[in-house]
This record gives C-alpha cells, sequence and structure tokens, in this order.
C-alpha cells in the first residue's frame, strides 16, 4: 500500500509549490497589488492561451520550436557522446584538441549569430548551428567526466574477465557514467531552449521565440506569459521523458557482476 502510494505522494509534493504560487499570484491580482500591465492575472494569460490554441497558432509555434530543438539538440547528442568516449579512449587526441575545445565554450554562442547568419543564412541551418553550440558542451563535458570517473575495481574487473570492447563499453563505462551523462542531458535540453529564444529574434516568423517578441512588442504581457509558461511546461514534461528514458534503456551497474557472466 505504501509502495502505491508513493507517486501519488511524490506527484503531490512536486506540485505544491506551483499550485501555492498560482494561488498567491491570483490572489494578489484580485486585491489590486500587482500592477495588470505589467504581471497580468493567471485568468487572464489562460484566456490568451485558450484563443491562440483555438486559432491554432500556439500548436504551430510550438510544433516548429520542438522541430528545431530536437533537431539541434539531436545533433549535438549524437556528436558529443561518441567524442567524450573517444577522448576518453584516446587521452593524446584529448590533449591535442583540449585548447580550441575550450576557447570555444568560453564564446557564447548567441554572439556567434551575426557570423552564423553570414556562413548558413537566415533559414534554419543558422538557428540549428546555435542551438548545436549552445548544448554540445554540456552534454560532451558531462559525460567525459562520467567515463573519466569510473571506478577502478569496474575497469580492473573487465579486465581479468576479458570483456570485448563493446561488452566493456556496455556493461561498465556506459552504467557507471551513467549519472553524469544524464545530468548532461538535461543540461543540454535546458541550454537548447535557452539558445532557441536568441536564435528565433532573427528572422522568424514562428516558434515560441517569435512568438515571445512579437507579443511584446504589440504590449501583449499576456502572450508573452503564454509563450514563457509553454517552454516552462515543455521542458519539465522532457526532462521528465529524458530521466525515464535513461532508468529503462540503460542497466545499472550494479547488474554487471551478473551480466558479465552471462
Amino acid at each position: 500500500m505504501e509502495l502505491r502510494r508513493a507517486p501519488a505522494v511524490n506527484a503531490l509534493l512536486y506540485a505544491v509549490l506551483p499550485l501555492a504560487l498560482l494561488a498567491l499570484w491570483g490572489g494578489l491580482s484580485g486585491l489590486k497589488l500587482l500592477n495588470p500591465y505589467l504581471v497580468p492575472s493567471p485568468g487572464k494569460i489562460g484566456s490568451a492561451a485558450l484563443r491562440l490554441l483555438a486559432r491554432g497558432e500556439l500548436q504551430k509555434h510550438i510544433a516548429v520550436s520542438l522541430g528545431r530543438v530536437w533537431a539541434g539538440y539531436g545533433i549535438s547528442v549524437l556528436c558529443a557522446l561518441p567524442l567524450a568516449l573517444l577522448f576518453h579512449e584516446c587521452p593524446p587526441l584529448r590533449k591535442i584538441f583540449h585548447g580550441i575545445f575550450e576557447a570555444l565554450r568560453a564564446v557564447p554562442p548567441l554572439a556567434l549569430i551575426p557570423l552564423l547568419i553570414l556562413w548558413f543564412g537566415i533559414g534554419e541551418a543558422s538557428k540549428l548551428a546555435v542551438i548545436v553550440l549552445a548544448t554540445f558542451f554540456p552534454v560532451f563535458l558531462n559525460a567525459e567526466s562520467g567515463f573519466d570517473s569510473m571506478d577502478r575495481r569496474w575497469l580492473e574487473l573487465s579486465l581479468s574477465l576479458e570483456l570485448s570492447f563493446w561488452r566493456h563499453l556496455r556493461l561498465v563505462l556506459i552504467p557507471a557514467a551513467l549519472p553524469q551523462i544524464i545530468t548532461g542531458l538535461r543540461l543540454g535540453f535546458g541550454y537548447a531552449w535557452r539558445a532557441l529564444l536568441g536564435a528565433e529574434l532573427f528572422a522568424s516568423a514562428s516558434g515560441l521565440g517569435y512568438l515571445i517578441t512579437d507579443s511584446q512588442a504589440m504590449a501583449r504581457v499576456d502572450r508573452v506569459f503564454v509563450g514563457i509558461i509553454t517552454i516552462g511546461v515543455l521542458g519539465l514534461g522532457f526532462d521528465a521523458l529524458l530521466r525515464l528514458a535513461a532508468s529503462r534503456l540503460i542497466p545499472p551497474a550494479e547488474n554487471l557482476h551478473g551480466t558479465a557472466h552471462d
């Protein structure tokens, strides 16, 4: 009974603070203690969201932004994880590229937008490039750190069992680095949304970033809040999906000993 109640209790705990803030926000708005132009009431924001949904605008902006985020994020993950593994297995290669990577990491991706527009134009390629640059290093550095921090006892066990590289990767390296890989994936997805908003400021006619900036230009603060809240809700949902997928698809490190003898 206790185990069956645990998910409901956890969900309630997660919802307590947002619901309390929403109630406080609504109360302050009802008492006219908040400037309705700068901070619209929850009811006004909800009405704006319903109007956008009824016209299909919000769905269109969500679909466009999600396409850009997942495309750029996917490219980053497909490049960052194998490269982190390569650098772990080949330290001299890491030393060769260390200076270049550190210099690139220090440059904010949004500062490169003018150059990226010159290279790729004002279409989707430049927006994807901004997202890739913003998400690559959180994923790469966390994965690299996870591989490097593997417990030496697991490495010794792998050597003693004479595991092949692929079995060593599947049974030792990935489970050992999994917590930091997940952290990098979650951080990278958050950075993808931040970069997207910056990228959609330039020559965009759709997307949640465009919705926010266009609404700001029209002094529609309620629509600005709709865009911001939508990004927050989507980010929360996909963060939960990332954690769930990682926990389901990759076996825990504790199963190494039993699996290695299969």
